[in-house]
């Protein structure tokens, strides 16, 4: 694996982890209600739940990598066109983060627990990472090495994210709550990744 091709999968990784969905958007309510105490075990869950997703992922890839190139050229496209889908979704997204502080208390167990549900028991994460991962492939390269490097550059930017996320609605509760900053963010997120999947696409095709 080139230096390129990690630094390329570490940025868009990135990109799609700092757009609020449902796990971010309990970290934050969490982080809301209850203050700066919950960004490590929210933090710890997630990348936990990531690691879940992403390793039942790596098993349905490694079996397709396995069994045709063609079927793999084909998932890479799809997950190209999954990175527009995305893009066009969170540009034309709103300027607000639906996310209401929870004031129970519970247990940094049981928030970690929660947000290690949210976050692998998902099935658009298990779809994401199957059609995200390929896009970063060496179908030459051995396809184990390559997912470790992957899997952990991965688990520790989600981990850093959620556990930023946090202290900034901990902190900063009015940020989280600008819409106008929020939509200025979900363009620039949205169009990044169309950019993202229209270059995978050039790129197939001058193959």
């Amino acid at each position: 694996m080139s230096f390129e091709n990690w630094a390329a999968f570490a940025a868009a990784s990135t990109i799609l982890l700092i757009i609020p969905g449902p796990t971010i958007l309990l970290v934050v309510s969490y982080a809301l209600g209850q203050g700066w105490r919950t960004a490590l075990p929210m933090a710890v869950g997630v990348a936990l739940g990531d690691f879940t997703a992403m390793t039942l992922s790596m098993l349905g890839i490694g079996a397709l990598l396995a069994a045709s190139a063609t079927v793999f050229t084909v998932l890479k496209l799809i997950g190209a066109g999954y990175l527009i889908y995305l893009g066009i979704k969170l540009f034309r997204a709103g300027g607000t983060l639906k996310a209401e502080p929870r004031t129970d208390a519970v247990s940094s167990a049981k928030m970690m627990a929660h947000a290690w549900l949210v976050t692998a028991l998902n099935p658009k994460s298990i779809t994401f990472f199957v059609a995200f991962l390929p896009q970063f492939l060496d179908r030459h390269a051995n396809f184990w090495t390559q997912m470790a490097i992957f899997e952990t550059t991965f688990l520790a930017l989600a981990f850093a994210n959620a556990f930023g996320y946090a202290l900034v609605a901990a902190r900063a509760r009015n940020v989280v709550r600008n819409p106008k900053a929020i939509r200025i963010f979900n363009r620039t997120g949205g169009s990044l990744l169309v950019g993202a999947g229209i270059a995978t696409v050039a790129m197939r095709s001058g193959n």
